[in-house]
């Protein structure tokens, strides 16, 4: 049975430039909005790198280039040399952030046990369990809100590195992407059924259409896949990347859906976090063993930064579900303005 639902001509409209939210942000959306011309160096982010508010917004933009756009902006801009140089110094400091973050491991020659070592030790409280058991109507949606950044083009990030692989590792990689765009059926593909849960929840399905209220500490989630897809000489973190996603997945795609269910949803409105307990179980096996480990073995240099990139998706995410949590017991919310004042339905 198929649930997706293909979205409508202006559901499938590019929204236009967020707000600014410091002095780079402000400077870039500005120049933005012109034809597309040489650059002045521009002020630097006004805070973290990795999870300010400013710079996050900065990168999201800049990366968002070589997606799908925004109205308004010109499609000459993506490769503007300025533009670039811009982007080059911002994430220089978002590269050294990241590393930060990610710490050192220690060297290793089996890459699958050492995934399974990384993914086996977060610690501190459960977003999905939290989830599962007590979040609040209000609270899954705006959940739905922050994870709109990214699957709304899931998959998309990971397959910047299909060119890059070659021989099984590349077979690996097609494997899970083709599941995750629905084996070339719109309604199956991943985005188009996280559409059909976010429509269910009363929200709006536009890509980017809530971009202006995630914080920094969401947009990183984003801009950690896509700074790794967008450099070749990170390929090896991108494949580590994509198997902690999948190594992941099952557990909390089963307890959301379980939330789902018991705020009174259906199958179809269920059916995006269903389907991947299905597929990434299987998953799980294909990214740890034919695809990271196999690259490992197909070229020894890769395995510290498949493993680097497999931290920097745990620190990354851990301080995204952190944040959530952390708003939500006290009582509010973790977006930059209350679901209430963007205006989506009281009930679904």
């Amino acid at each position: 049975m198929r649930y997706g639902t293909v979205q409508s001509p202006e559901e499938l409209e590019a929204v236009g430039l967020p707000g600014p939210r410091g002095p780079l942000t402000g400077f870039l959306l500005e120049h933005l909005r012109q034809p597309p011309h040489p650059l002045p160096r521009g002020p630097e982010p006004a805070d973290d790198p990795l999870y300010g508010d400013d710079a996050a917004l900065a990168l999201y933009v800049l990366y968002e280039l070589h997606y799908r756009g925004f109205a308004g902006v010109d499609d000459g801009w993506e490769w503007e040399p300025s533009l670039l140089a811009v982007r080059r110094r911002l994430e220089e400091k978002f590269e050294a952030r990241v590393l930060e973050e990610a710490g050192t491991g220690l060297p290793t020659t089996d890459v699958a046990a050492a995934l399974y070592e990384i993914t086996g030790s977060a610690g501190g409280p459960s977003l999905s369990s939290y989830v599962a058991t007590q979040g609040t109507l209000a609270q899954v949606r705006e959940f739905a809100i922050h994870r709109s950044a990214y699957q709304l083009k899931e998959a998309d990030p990971h397959t910047w590195a299909i060119p890059r692989l070659t021989g099984a590792v590349k077979a690996a990689m097609i494997e899970i992407q083709a599941d995750e765009y629905g084996d070339g059926v719109e309604r199956d593909m991943h985005q188009t059924l996280f559409g059909v849960t976010m429509r269910a929840l009363g929200l709006d399905v536009r890509y980017g259409a809530y971009v202006d209220v995630l914080p920094g500490a969401t947009l990183a989630t984003v801009n950690l896949v896509s700074f790794f897809g967008l450099h070749r000489r990170w390929r090896g973190a991108l494949v580590g990347h994509l198997a902690v996603f999948e190594m992941t997945s099952v557990e909390p795609m089963g307890r959301y859906s379980l939330a789902m269910r018991r705020l009174g949803y259906g199958p179809v409105a269920r059916h995006f976090y269903e389907v991947h307990v299905v597929a990434d179980a299987h998953h799980e096996q294909v990214a740890a063993n034919q695809l990271a480990a196999s690259l490992a073995a197909q070229d020894p240099r890769m395995a510290a930064d498949i493993l680097l990139g497999a931290r920097a998706i745990m620190a990354v995410e851990g301080n995204f579900s952190g944040n959530l949590l952390a708003a939500w017991t006290a009582g509010r919310t973790a977006l930059l303005r209350p679901v209430e004042a963007l205006g989506v339905a009281a009930v679904a």
